[in-house]
């Protein structure tokens, strides 16, 4: 069995800046990934066939980062049982709000769970996985509550500099 659990997938090689956030973030917990760049509308069936063959392949959540129709998310969500992440991926005309509108408007029955657009999307797409995978790991759950501590920690010393 792999130690890949989360499948990162990206619509066009241009979010990897973005995208790498959530990589940081997983190396942070230990958490292994794999990454792919898969166009929903210009390589559907590549799409479809990962969407298919995550779970088999040992995945257990699937991120999907894509901008302008953003329909990545809502394909592979329609291909496998695992939990899929969207982030809306900012730019184009409209700065990301139809991929937040392609994203958060999923039928019912293709649940896609959404994060914010812009730099804290796939910090929190990270996040949300190790989660995930923390409702079965002791050990990320308990990474993830010290996680949730040093955030407590850091707004504490921010309230004590503004009175200082």
């Amino acid at each position: 069995m792999s130690d890949v659990k989360v499948g990162i997938v990206m619509g066009s090689d241009s979010d990897w800046p973005l995208v790498k956030k959530a990589c940081e973030t997983l190396d942070k917990f230990g958490v292994g990934y794999e990454t792919r760049v898969i166009s929903a509308h210009r390589t559907p069936d590549v799409a479809l066939d990962y969407a298919k063959t995550a779970e088999s392949r040992g995945l257990k959540v699937v991120i999907a980062a894509a901008g302008g129709a953003a329909h990545l998310g809502g394909v592979l969500a329609a291909g496998t049982v695992l939990p899929v992440i969207g982030i809306p991926v900012a730019g184009g005309a409209l700065n990301g709000l139809d991929a937040l509108y392609a994203t958060v408007q999923m039928p019912s029955g293709v649940p896609v769970a959404t994060v914010a657009c812009g730099s804290a999307g796939p910090v929190n797409a990270a996040l949300l996985a190790v989660q995930i995978l923390g409702t079965a790991d002791e050990g990320l759950r308990e990474k993830f509550h010290a996680h949730k501590d040093e955030l407590r920690r850091k707004v504490a010393a921010a309230d004590d500099r503004i009175h200082e």
